[in-house]
């Protein structure tokens, strides 16, 4: 199948599926990525009405990457150059999600999730496989090579039209989950967390120390 991309952010007035938690804090574009002025590869610009799922502070290891903060972009002051994000774990939101679970070493994408299903790790990734408006893969490393390790975005969950006979838009015979992919891009619900931390970092490292 042909990777098809997603070239502009998520703007749906449903990207927000669940009440709460909110934690808004203002950040500076600049401090903001993978965005057009912080990628290696060119991103949809952030505009006032858009939602992706982003990193907050340093782009490589020595800047504190994987441990940032993440957050969603509530709202966009062009400007100030300035967004709201609400940096609250455990909300969910809908965002586009690649399958790529792998990569290459400074290659294109090796391998992909075939049948992802809820709670699998959800990170923000700045590849350039990655389309202009998705920001989310499931790979715990991007394409450089070595691989640097992905913040934890958050983990694949529920919409509130995907519980079994509950919720909105139902009845439904059955949950959506789990799922089945091919290789692309996917609107889905994430439930997002700022509990990276260095335990999560240290297993990682010791994840791709065995590799290597």
């Amino acid at each position: 199948m042909t990777y098809v991309p997603h070239e502009t952010h998520y703007a749906g007035t449903d990207w927000q599926q669940s009440s709460g938690p909110q934690i808004d804090r203002k950040v500076h574009l600049t401090d903001l990525w993978p965005t057009t002025d912080t990628a290696s590869v060119a991103k949809d610009p952030i505009v006032d009405g858009l939602h992706p799922v982003m990193a907050i502070g340093g782009q490589t290891t020595l800047d504190g990457r994987p441990e940032n903060a993440t957050g969603v972009d509530k709202t966009y002051n062009a400007d100030a150059t300035m967004a709201v994000m609400n940096v609250a774990s455990k909300v969910i939101v809908r965002a586009y999600v690649t399958n790529i679970l792998t990569y290459d070493p400074g290659q294109a994408a090796a391998t992909y999730e075939a049948t992802p299903n809820i709670g699998m790790p959800v990170y923000v990734d700045d590849s350039s496989d990655l389309g202009a408006g998705c920001t989310l893969s499931l790979s715990p490393l991007n394409d450089e090579s070595p691989g640097l390790p992905n913040p934890l975005a958050g983990w694949l969950f529920y919409c509130q039209d995907e519980y079994q006979d509950f919720e909105v838009g139902g009845p439904n015979e059955s949950s959506d989950w789990p799922k089945t992919w091919v290789e692309g891009e996917y609107l889905v619900c994430v439930m997002l967390t700022n509990a990276t931390g260095q335990a999560w970092y240290d297993a990682l490292k010791l994840v791709v120390d065995t590799k290597t």
